[in-house]
């Protein structure tokens, strides 16, 4: 699903037009960015969690065989929950 595709939908949901559904959603995602930011982490119920975990600095060979030092960075995880997770792997179609 695109982007154009889900304010479609979420517009049918909830009887709202596709203008103020983009705005909605805008702010949901900016939203979660700025907890994401400031907080380190975000959990929506029946969902999952988002986490920003830190990878530590390593050293990783390339294909030549030259050693080379990656530096420690951010990363964003995401762990769904177990309800998303059983309607997930049993192929049924997910409602929020």
């Amino acid at each position: 699903m695109n982007n154009k595709q889900l304010i479609s939908e979420m517009s049918k949901r909830t009887g709202l037009s596709a203008s103020d559904t983009q705005t909605m959603i805008n702010g949901l995602v900016a939203e979660m960015t700025d907890a994401l930011v400031s907080e380190g982490a975000l959990t929506i119920k029946q969902f999952g969690a988002f986490e920003v975990k830190k990878k530590v600095e390593r050293v990783c060979l390339t294909p030549t065989g030259q050693r080379v030092l990656v530096p420690p960075r951010l990363a964003l995880s995401f762990k769904p929950s177990p309800a998303l997770r059983e309607r997930i792997g049993e192929g049924e179609e997910i409602e929020l």
